[in-house]
């Protein structure tokens, strides 16, 4: 166990409302915006936090023209007491979901190309299935993903992976095909295939590296020869799609990103072949903490939804 979080399991004046009390602080940078949301007057918060300060020897928070922000010592600690608050919930979920109904708070991560149709699916399917369960959802691309995976502030994700195994602890749930993304008048997707080799030289706006994507994009041009011309590198797949909307430069997706798009004209897209770059998307899980029963239940309904989502075709139907 990490020797801050043994540091502040065994801090002996500290107690889970406190570090509730930092928490908000730190979320809304303001005692007083702290002391509305928890309904008391912002003496008790400001007691609460010098009590802490002076138990720990250090300051948490240090004063600014608008309020309050982390200390370099609050900055240092203030994960772990997110991971304690997330421990104690999840051990107040366990002893709910003991009494024989799943119940509690989920996080998962969604790829941002299936967040439009999964999140209401999985929403509504939740509230039918196991109303108890309650969702955090996190938007980000894979890596952000894994990253938040391995530190167990997420407890499940929904990931693209590229190459011929999953990675272990893993479920495959759906492999999808990859477009190059267009106006529909660029002569590139006026067909329903596009070769690989004809991506040399045209600008795209792809996510920044390390990407699944870039990798296996930039192993392909490295084996064909082929320059690719990265143009624009955003985070943001809707940065991606407005700058192939406008013209800009082509993009590459899943067609589950752009079936709008393209059922309503205004983009159009032809699948990469020659070779083809499938995305296999994959169910990642913690290792950080074992799955309450409500993430377990979580878990099952996305094994059958997200094959579901991803089987659409253009016009929104299922495939």
């Amino acid at each position: 166990m990490d020797i801050v979080l043994v540091f502040l399991l065994t801090s002996p004046k500290v107690n889970i409302k406190q570090l509730e009390t930092v928490a908000l602080v730190a979320e809304l940078g303001s005692l007083s915006r702290a002391a509305r949301a928890m309904g008391t007057a912002q003496s008790l918060v400001s007691r609460a936090i010098a009590q802490i300060e002076s138990d720990w020897g250090d300051r948490l928070f240090e004063r600014t023209g608008r309020g309050v922000v982390l200390s370099e010592f609050g900055k240092r600690i203030f994960p772990e007491i997110e991971l304690l608050l997330a421990q104690s919930s999840r051990l107040h979920d366990e002893v709910r979901n003991a009494a024989g109904v799943p119940a509690g708070l989920v996080r998962i991560g969604v790829l941002p190309s299936m967040t439009r149709r999964l999140i209401p699916a999985l929403f509504a399917d939740l509230r039918d299935t196991a109303p108890g369960v309650r969702l955090r959802v996190v938007e980000g691309f894979s890596g952000q993903l894994d990253e938040q995976l391995d530190s167990g502030h997420l407890d499940l994700a929904v990931i693209n992976r590229y190459g011929p195994s999953p990675r272990q602890n893993e479920d495959v749930l759906a492999t999808v095909a990859n477009y190059l993304v267009s106006t529909p008048d660029h002569p590139l997707t006026a067909e329903p295939t596009v070769d690989f080799a004809r991506l040399g030289g045209i600008p795209l706006v792809l996510p920044p590296a390390p990407n699944g994507l870039r990798q296996i994009l930039d192993q392909h041009a490295r084996q064909q020869g082929v320059a690719l011309d990265v143009a624009l590198e955003v985070e943001s797949l809707n940065a991606m799609k407005e700058v192939a909307l406008a013209g800009h430069a082509l993009t590459i997706l899943p067609q589950l990103a752009v079936d709008d798009e393209v059922g309503a004209g205004r983009l159009t897209a032809a699948e990469i072949v020659k070779p083809q770059l499938p995305r296999s998307i994959s169910l990642g899980l913690t290792q950080h903490h074992p799955l309450s029963r409500a993430a377990r239940v979580v878990l099952s309904r996305l094994h059958d939804l997200v094959p579901h989502v991803t089987s659409r075709d253009w016009t929104g139907k299922a495939g």
